[in-house]
């Protein structure tokens, strides 16, 4: 199956994707015929130590997002998943060098193609006699046997990428970053996991994944992992994962005890939604704490991705006192995110609500009308559980056929009320009960409409339940829904059966109690005739907005529901 991308052109996407980075960060420069980006304030680099890593492209936002005062001077991009040439290398450390740079260090990741290309550079650049060392990173904590390649550079060399950029900021001289990040590195560790293949441009995905399976331990080009299984909870995946990265029968394991102290990378591989991500951080860092480990700092978010993959890994470093201090040092980099300096663990991260206020339960007291409105109120709700599937299937037209199910909702919230309450006397006090039961178990647009209608009409009811009263509190909850609401009639929603109602229901004001309900059989017979007509009508708002009119040939569900509603009252009434 072919993987659709949004590119201009295959061959030219990395140089397009580079200039697109720089040119959207005014701390970010190309060099001129190399693809290879640097700070664009390189005379501040004077006398200091330059940081220049790289790879393959397809990872953004690494590595031209991690390019900024406090972390990297420089970075060189190679085509997607493929090392960068030793000539642009070596042109960077140059510029790095020119600039005034005391020496330049080298973050590699341990690929056999970065070693060899940085490596070559690396010994090109001291033979024009500048100070160049190298760290290679092996954060992966995915094969219990290595081979002689040993465990690949993962996310983890972000860590490194912040910890050197702050002591070089500070001024510190080459070997001595080199000697610390040698230390640092030990303590990294990396694992990763995928629900899905990624595809280099041009090509076909780089492996195939079974329906329902996930790969534990792939590598950032699409490496095979060490086992597949079948797709678990996040809780469970997560678990999985740190217990093979904490394994002392793995060797590639990072140890880990409890009171250890580590800072937390929870890495989108590219496709994973924000959702996702959210979820799986809450559980890594229940994970750790269960352990006993103290979290001290957390970032979520896409950091070393793998092009469109659908996975995530953890990175994982202990951590101190020192290295919490060049953590949380400041940057310019782009894409390190804003993270708080607050230990995650042990803080207070819930609130309580402000406390209640002593409310006394209102009582109400029964009346002539109590009777009568309670009848009212069973039909509505017998007619809508009635008419749920019926709503349901209006609504999977142009909605999300929920329709008759949220109705159902509220009807269901209105039956238990009723079996336990009496209803008041006041038409008013009727309709506040009404109108909280509505907002807290209707949900969704269709109960904030009815729980405004409600509301709105209350005022004129309270103390009043003549024709009048109830023309006049009807009239208000329609405007509060036109008004809230932003529909009009004629835009294919509930008000197309509600307002010819309610405009029918105005004669109330001045009608003799004898004519009530010929009045309202009239407002009932327009309400359905306005739901009828929204076959023909185009949606101008609400969910339904967004569907093509060609696929809008039924009623509008809300405007249905609406005309049983009134066909169910007066049916009650009668």
């Amino acid at each position: 199956m072919e993987v659709k991308k949004l590119l201009n052109s295959v061959d030219t996407c990395v140089d397009e994707a580079l200039c697109g980075t720089v040119r959207s960060h005014g701390g970010l420069a190309l060099l001129r015929g190399h693809r290879v980006a640097l700070r664009s304030d390189l005379g501040n680099l004077k006398g200091k130590v330059a940081l220049l890593s790289g790879g393959g492209s397809g990872h953004e936002p690494a590595h031209a997002g991690y390019i900024g005062l406090g972390m990297l001077s420089g970075v060189v991009a190679g085509g997607v998943f493929a090392s960068p040439p030793p000539g642009s290398i070596l042109a960077a450390i140059m510029s790095l060098w020119h600039a005034g740079a005391s020496g330049v260090l080298l973050v590699v990741k341990n690929y056999t193609g970065d070693r060899l290309n940085f490596g070559l550079a690396a010994e090109q650049a001291r033979a024009q006699g500048v100070p160049v060392n190298m760290v290679i990173v092996a954060d992966d904590c995915a094969f219990n046997q290595p081979t002689k390649a040993g465990r690949r550079g993962l996310c983890g060399t972000v860590f490194v990428h912040k910890l050197a950029g702050a002591l070089a900021e500070e001024g510190l001289p080459l070997d001595t970053i080199v000697s610390r990040m040698d230390e640092v590195k030990k303590a990294i560790g990396t694992l990763g996991v995928s629900l899905s293949p990624c595809c280099v441009p041009g090509c076909k995905p780089s492996f195939q994944l079974p329906p329902g399976e996930m790969e534990l331990g792939l590598g950032i080009h699409g490496e095979p992992g060490i086992k597949r299984s079948k797709v678990a909870t996040a809780d469970e995946v997560v678990k999985t994962m740190i217990d093979h990265m904490t394994d002392s029968n793995n060797q590639s394991h990072l140890p880990m005890k409890s009171g250890d102290s580590v800072v937390l990378c929870v890495n989108n591989l590219g496709a994973l939604s924000c959702l996702e991500m959210a979820v799986v951080t809450k559980s890594a860092i229940n994970c750790l704490e269960d352990r006993g480990i103290v979290v001290a700092r957390v970032m979520s978010g896409s950091f070393m991705t793998s092009l469109e993959m659908a996975g995530m890994s953890l990175s994982i470093m202990k951590t101190d006192k020192d290295i919490l201090r060049l953590f949380d040092a400041k940057t310019s980099a782009p894409a390190w995110p804003n993270l708080s300096v607050e230990s995650v663990s042990g803080r207070k991260w819930s609130v309580d609500p402000p406390p209640q206020t002593e409310s006394r339960e209102v009582k109400y007291a029964s009346g002539p009308l109590s009777g009568v409105m309670k009848k009212v109120l069973e039909g509505v709700c017998e007619s809508l559980l009635q008419r749920q599937e019926e709503l349901n299937m209006l609504d999977r037209a142009a909605g999300d056929g929920d329709c008759g199910n949220t109705h159902a909702s509220a009807a269901k919230a209105i039956q238990e009320w009723l079996q336990s309450h009496e209803v008041p006397g006041c038409p008013g006090q009727l309709l506040t009960i009404l109108a909280t039961l509505v907002q807290k178990r209707m949900g969704g647009s269709s109960g904030a409409l009815y729980s405004l209608f409600l509301a709105a009409a209350v005022l004129p009811l309270m103390g009043q339940s003549d024709g009048a009263a109830w023309a006049k509190a009807v009239h208000a909850g329609t405007e509060a829904m036109k008004r809230y609401g932003g529909a009009e009639p004629g835009d294919r929603t509930m008000l197309d059966a509600l307002c010819p109602a309610v405009e029918e229901l105005q004669k109330l004001l001045s009608s003799p109690p004898g004519g009530y309900m010929g009045i309202l059989q009239a407002a009932v017979e327009r309400a359905e005739a306005g739901a009828d007509s929204t076959r023909s009508m185009s949606a101008k708002a609400g969910r339904a907005s967004y569907v093509a009119t060609q696929h809008q040939t039924e009623p509008d569900p809300g405007a249905v529901a609406v005309a049983a509603i009134l066909r169910a009252a007066f049916k009650a009434l009668g």
